[in-house]
């Protein structure tokens, strides 16, 4: 069940395109007003606060679900027909890319970095370096709306990211398409050079194998090569976590590896490569850290200086990417 309660706007902390961060009765919480309406101080407001109450530490925040001041009787997009989220409470139609065109069959060797942790996208659009037309799709498999993400919005100042792409439940992205496949074929047609597929921020998690948002990747890379582009994986390693499944190399990598089968792999110069990994495609990632310099580096609390190989790998994969850009 949903777990609703209804409040009003105490503060409004910060605006972003697509995203608002505000205070309801003096507790942090988030909102999209693309989907929910302008929010004001004052405005009387329900909020979803299950995440909080179950303590989730990635959703350590309530979510804006309607505005009952100025968010009744507000418009469609017109045009659109095609529901994101649907047959649920928050069912809405928006213009998906398939209606308009995304009707390329194959993607001419266009390299796909592929991410099983948002976290890695910084990294990995690093590696790729400016100067390419980057397009970031998300995939379903953490947070839905892309507009949360402080990452891509910083991507997108530094010119590393030129578009994004919200695929299937996904929203809030500058394109929405229907499945990975049409996203991939969209930014092949509008001549994108690389494309950097993730997951959004706070994965779906559970000591299960395949219990894991991060699998999404798995579909990603098979649908990459299939459609004749040029998948490359983004290693999660780690020697700073303490937990036995994710030291090293985690088995959320190996988990993607099982599903997808082989993909090329960029992993970092001067790591031994771990024996389950096979052949792999050894890059120079010297200068990494300069090249993240003030992009949003952090990795379940840790940042570079504490766990250096997991963004040095993610890395290396943009890094290999760039090499099979157009």
């Amino acid at each position: 069940m949903l777990s609703l309660r209804r409040g009003s706007v105490t503060a409004v902390t910060e605006r972003h395109e697509g995203l608002v961060r505000l205070e309801v009765d003096g507790r942090p919480c988030v909102a999209y007003p693309g989907l929910t309406g302008p929010i004001a101080l004052g405005d009387e407001v329900l909020v979803n606060v299950q995440a909080v109450e179950l303590g989730l530490g990635s959703g350590g925040f309530d979510v804006l679900y309607a505005n009952l001041t100025r968010g009744l009787e507000l418009e469609g997009e017109p045009g659109a027909h095609v529901m994101k989220l649907p047959y649920t409470p928050l069912q809405y139609a928006v213009r998906h890319a398939e209606e308009d065109g995304a009707r390329r069959e194959t993607l001419g060797g266009l390299p796909v970095v592929c991410c099983s942790l948002h976290s890695q996208v910084a990294p990995a659009c690093a590696g790729l370096g400016e100067g390419l037309r980057v397009a970031y799709v998300q995939v379903p498999g953490g947070a839905l709306p892309v507009s949360l993400s402080d990452t891509v919005r910083a991507l997108r100042e530094r010119d590393l990211v030129e578009v994004s792409v919200a695929v299937g439940a996904c929203i809030e992205g500058d394109v929405a398409c229907v499945s990975t496949a049409a996203a991939f074929a969209w930014t092949a047609e509008q001549g994108y050079d690389a494309v950097v597929c993730s997951i959004g921020p706070g994965i779906v998690g559970t000591a299960s194998p395949w219990g894991h948002g991060g699998l999404a990747v798995a579909e990603a890379v098979h649908t990459a090569a299939v459609l004749e582009g040029r998948p490359l994986l983004a290693v999660r390693y780690s020697e700073g976590d303490a937990r036995e499944r994710h030291h090293g190399l985690s088995h959320h990598t190996r988990a993607v590896l099982t599903l997808a089968g082989q993909a090329e792999v960029g992993w970092p110069e001067g790591l031994p490569v771990p024996g389950e990994l096979g052949s792999v495609t050894t890059v120079d990632v010297s200068g990494w850290e300069e090249a993240c310099a003030g992009l949003p580096l952090l990795h379940m609390g840790r940042g570079p200086s504490d766990d250096p190989w997991f963004f040095a790998a993610a890395f290396a994969a943009g890094r290999l990417a760039a090499r099979y850009a157009r």
